[in-house]
């Protein structure tokens, strides 16, 4: 007797009606970006017979795992002077790798649902162009056939370390925090501060006297306190060594080896350049080393001195806005914690992406350093949260042990509300 077939999971696309999204063809996913190929890829791609036609490999293997070929200035081997995919213009959409037709959108399954994020490394996200996101559901439901383990029930997230969450928790956290980074009459720092005092302060909080009806009660209980809660919480600024672990955090986030760059200089060559940049990010003295194909380049770490926090900018409405969106599609789709977010408990990734978003504001006040600009613009912090979201959920250092422990760190002496502070 046969085993009866997996039922699909419903899909419940991203719920926030302020986001949407049409590709536009920059071609900026095509730059930069390491595409890994599944074993249906790699059929499409030899019938499709791309060797003979370009007299060239159009795969590479690196640590056991086959990718798109790039270029020497890491743009994708497929990509053509106008911006568009070859694959696309000769076969179509449908028939390019999987993981470029579902680029921007995130398939995050549950126990319940396959939850649709989606990728504010796209600059068509960022900027908020195109269609209202229900109106890519067929296509999605399409593109997630290729990619069957995000259709199927997985686990839920944990609520906090060693400690399953109970029904309704994980909502209720959701759309309590939603309904705090939605409300019109904060201010932008406000706004974040009081983002980063919910992370803080579930972090310190005994969650296991709280849980069901009571836990739901208490995070309403904090996020109604706010932003009154905040006058009675001043904070100076952020310590030197929060300063120097956020300098940490940025670089881990900057930090994208290209497979060609890292076959051609040698593990233990990469590693160590790797190394010596991690120690200089440290330091936070003299030159930016180079980072993200010269993103810094020429700059000076001194030069964030010069800059002002976000929430001083004459552009701070629109950065507001593209923040708050960032924040609730994360939460919403499902990339803040679970599957979406290296497994990880919903407090700690509520905590991870107050660091994020901390991450993203110090990047944008350096590249507003670079551009010469007496303030961060809205096109700085677009261009900083699409650097610092390209790896959100998928580079493995993000998910390790050591950043968990700078994630402990900054819960001492208010480090999440000190970081955040600083910059936005």
């Amino acid at each position: 007797m046969s085993e009866p077939k997996p039922i699909a999971l419903p899909i419940l696309v991203l719920p926030v009606r302020e986001q949407r999204y049409s590709c536009h063809g920059c071609g900026n996913c095509c730059r930069d970006f390491t595409v890994q190929l599944r074993p249906a890829d790699l059929e499409k791609l030899r019938a499709q017979d791309w060797e003979a036609k370009l007299g060239m490999p159009v795969t590479t293997e690196f640590r056991g795992v086959t990718y798109l070929r790039q270029r020497d200035d890491g743009g994708c081997v497929f990509l053509m002077d106008d911006g568009l995919c070859r694959i696309h213009k000769e076969y179509g959409f449908a028939e390019k790798p999987v993981a470029c037709q579902l680029f921007p959108f995130v398939l995050v399954p549950d126990d319940r649902r396959t939850n649709v994020g989606i990728s504010f490394a796209c600059q068509s996200v960022r900027e908020n162009k195109g269609a209202e996101l229900r109106s890519h559901l067929s296509e999605i439901d399409r593109m997630s056939r290729g990619v069957p383990e995000t259709r199927l029930a997985t686990y839920s997230a944990m609520l906090a370390d060693a400690m399953n969450a109970n029904e309704g928790e994980l909502d209720a956290l959701a759309q309590l925090v939603d309904r705090h980074l939605a409300r019109e009459d904060l201010t932008m720092r406000d706004r974040f501060d009081g983002l980063a005092w919910i992370a803080a302060s579930l972090g310190r909080a005994k969650l296991a006297e709280v849980r069901a009806t009571r836990f739901k009660e208490l995070v309403q209980l904090l996020t109604g306190a706010l932003p009154e809660e905040l006058q009675h919480l001043p904070l100076d600024g952020a310590l030197p060594k929060q300063l120097r672990l956020l300098r940490q955090a940025v670089y881990a986030r900057l930090e994208d080896v290209q497979v060609n760059q890292a076959k051609a200089k040698g593990r233990w060559r990469t590693v160590l350049a790797q190394l010596l940049a991690s120690r200089a990010f440290t330091r936070g003295k003299g030159r930016v080393p180079a980072v993200a194909r010269g993103l810094l380049e020429g700059v000076d770490f001194a030069a964030i001195s010069r800059i002002p926090a976000l929430s001083e900018s004459p552009d701070r409405d629109a950065i507001d806005q593209l923040l708050s969106r960032y924040a609730r599609a994360t939460i919403l789709g499902n990339r803040a914690w679970g599957a979406g977010y290296y497994g990880w408990p919903a407090v700690r990734g509520l905590q991870a992406l107050v660091l994020n978003i901390a991450c993203a504001a110090w990047l944008a006040r350096m590249l507003a350093a670079k551009r010469g600009h007496e303030h961060a613009t809205i096109d700085d912090v677009r261009d900083a949260l699409g650097r610092i979201d390209r790896h959100a959920g998928r580079a493995p250092v993000l998910g390790s042990v050591g950043e968990r422990l700078r994630l402990e760190y900054f819960r001492l002496d208010d480090g999440l509300r000190r970081i955040m502070r600083e910059s936005v």
